[in-house]
């Protein structure tokens, strides 16, 4: 059983009790989110009842009927001053709302129940870009593609893009593993975004102008961790297969998005 907003407010207590108390779950998933970073700096409260106090309606409802609640979180509860990648027992250190309200979500899932399974992630994206307004950063790089202008894309913030089904894939081998706990599954090799950029064009067969670029030259009303890419090392130990490639997981996007019904052609 799936729910998106309109059917069930997971910000309402009531509402998440009831849902899963008359369909008995065994696992919750949670892939809900306030995710406008920028925006969460002047709607701190509304991120907060998303990404924190709708995890803890959630791990309540769960512990009410016994069921595991997955809970996917982010790279942002890291402050980028690593020089590595980061792993699940290094210190948190959130640097904006939208960041809190993620790792107060973490705190709660793991307040309340004893085996919740909380993954954090990085930069993901999928064919779920095509079908709504806000696109993905692949989207974004096609549509910027189209024009004569220059693109810029900042070398100096470095993540772990991740492809959405096999973020997908690997949570579920997670569950059905009967793991909980804290995991990170991130896209494999740290990656600039520059560096997305590049692979992003290669895969697609085109070659706009790009030029790289770094954060002074793009403020945001959010501050982002410029090193936040995750090592899946503790993923990989119980026995899950490493992320492929970056360039590899491009050429089964493009692949997945020529027939898809809401593509549109590169």
């Amino acid at each position: 059983m799936a729910w998106d907003r309109s059917q069930v407010d997971i910000s309402d207590p009531v509402a998440v009790q009831n849902a899963l108390a008359n369909y008995d779950a065994e696992f919750v998933f949670n892939a809900a989110a306030y995710n406008q970073v920028d925006v969460a700096e002047q709607e701190p409260q509304a991120a907060f009842l998303v990404n924190a106090l709708a995890v803890r309606n959630l791990a309540l409802a769960c512990r009410q009927i016994d069921a595991q609640l997955v809970h996917f979180s982010t790279d942002y509860v890291f402050d980028g001053s690593a020089h590595h990648p980061y792993v699940e027992e290094d210190p948190t250190h959130p640097l904006g709302a939208y960041a809190v309200s993620k790792l107060a979500g973490e705190l709660y899932a793991q307040a309340y129940l004893d085996r919740a399974l909380v993954v954090r992630t990085s930069g993901v994206f999928g064919l779920g870009g095509l079908a709504n307004g806000r696109g993905n950063f692949v989207e974004l790089m096609l549509r910027l593609a189209a024009s004569p202008n220059p693109i810029r894309v900042v070398e100096s913030h470095v993540a772990s893009p991740t492809f959405a089904p096999l973020l997908a894939a690997r949570t579920i081998d997670l569950v059905e593993g009967n793991l909980s706990g804290l995991f990170h599954i991130g896209g494999g090799a740290p990656t600039s975004w520059f560096q997305f950029a590049r692979l992003i064009f290669e895969a697609a067969g085109i070659d706009p102008v790009l030029l790289a670029t770094n954060e002074r030259e793009y403020r945001t009303p959010a501050r982002r961790p410029k090193y936040s890419a995750l090592s899946n090392a503790k993923m990989e130990r119980t026995g899950l297969a490493p992320m492929p490639p970056l360039r590899q997981v491009l050429v089964s996007y493009f692949e997945e998005r020529r027939v898809a019904p809401t593509a549109k052609r590169v």
